[in-house]
């Protein structure tokens, strides 16, 4: 079964966040450099930030994979395991990290990949798995509730609106 490639049509928006002197950053990503998974890594591997650097990228309103870079690789999630049928860039992602994935096991709003990924910074695997099964948030209202529970949903915004 093929994968619709994301192309940057279908990119909704990408973001990086990062910690820069004890604050967040948020800047935008250019699409043409997340249509894959190994460009969105490595636009985010570009920027500073102690603790690693956050991104988003939203594809099409059906989902989004969040990454956080760390010093000895990148840990992904995909916000709904049903894209890893649908989208290149969700079977990239899984390709990245590992991902072991049966079609037949897949469901619908369950996450996929490592949810804990925001464990360190307030924002347990629990609460995140929850925040993507909710069927009444589009993905980009998904990844806005992240960002208030990491605390820079303003800084996310202001990135957004420019």
């Amino acid at each position: 079964m093929s994968a619709e490639v994301v192309s940057i049509e279908h990119v909704d928006f990408s973001v990086a966040a990062y910690r820069e002197e004890g604050r967040w950053i948020v800047v935008s990503l250019p699409a043409r450099a997340v249509v894959t998974a190994d460009g969105f890594v490595a636009a985010l591997r570009q920027l500073p930030g102690e603790g690693g650097v956050f991104g988003f990228v939203c594809v099409a309103d059906e989902f989004f994979l969040l990454a956080h870079t760390v010093r000895d690789g990148v840990r992904i999630m995909i916000s709904d395991a049903i894209a890893l049928l649908d989208w290149s860039l969700a079977r990239e992602a899984a390709e990245v990290i590992g991902l072991e994935w049966d079609e037949a096991d897949l469901e619908e709003f369950e996450a996929a990949g490592d949810v804990s990924l925001c464990t360190d910074f307030g924002l347990d695997g629990a609460e995140l798995v929850m925040i993507c099964q909710d069927e009444e948030l589009y993905p980009d209202e998904q990844v806005r509730a992240i960002a208030k529970r990491l605390g820079f949903a303003r800084e996310l915004t202001a990135a957004l609106r420019s």
